[in-house]
């Protein structure tokens, strides 16, 4: 059946010399596979760019519910960037928050509060101008919340360390108008990241340690 949706890339692999395989996250039915061939010269790079992570696309497709990958028949950018792509810090919370949202939504399915704060979040960083250093810490308390995982203040507590049991309450109240206001070492940051990392593993099946979470701590401190 044909459908029309709306979606967020979380992951591009590349499949033989003429397709890519992308798991996005879409509106209509949460997290799906998509096999998207790829035509040769030019229009090869555009489709790839296509679906860079964390694009917003409007797709059109061929659904069927028993298949792992669905058809794609038409692609657009839905929502364009004007600077995700184009920041290299920018570029490396998009790289690091692609990969924990794989992870995290393998098994979602529709629901139209994630996919706004999806969208909402990404917009959000894109017009951002600065002080975003804690974007990605928020972002993740925040999505805790859709999952049906928001911790509380004894269970993070419970990771930290007595000097820095201090530090929960104001994880738990950032929010992205607000996250500027508070000021962590870079210690204090990259304690937190592995803290919600294994808070995350303890919540969801077969979530692994992220390489890019290494990377995104180097970035921001």
């Amino acid at each position: 059946m044909q459908e029309k949706t709306q979606g967020v890339v979380l992951r591009t692999i590349r499949y033989g010399e003429a397709a890519l395989i992308a798991d996005v996250y879409t509106r209509s039915h949460g997290v799906l596979g998509f096999m998207v061939k790829v035509p040769k010269g030019r229009k090869s790079a555009l489709r790839s760019v296509l679906f860079a992570s964390l694009t917003m696309l409007e797709l059109d497709f061929d659904y069927r519910e028993t298949l792992k990958l669905q058809r794609v028949t038409d692609v657009r950018v839905w929502k364009p960037y004007e600077t995700l792509p184009y920041q290299p810090v920018k570029q490396t919370i998009a790289l690091f928050l692609s990969e924990f949202l794989y992870y995290s939504l393998r098994d979602e399915h529709y629901n139209e509060d994630l996919f706004s704060y999806l969208v909402g979040s990404m917009e959000w960083l894109d017009q951002c101008e600065s002080g975003f250093t804690n974007f990605p810490l928020t972002f993740l308390i925040r999505l805790s919340r859709f999952l049906g995982i928001w911790p509380t203040e004894p269970e993070v507590a419970a990771q930290l360390r007595a000097d820095e049991q201090h530090l929960v309450p104001l994880i738990l109240r950032m929010d992205f108008a607000t996250m500027h206001l508070f000021q962590f070492t870079s210690d204090q940051r990259a304690r937190l990241y592995q803290v919600l990392n294994d808070y995350y593993r303890r919540h969801i099946p077969a979530f692994p340690e992220l390489q890019s979470m290494v990377i995104l701590r180097e970035v921001l401190s």
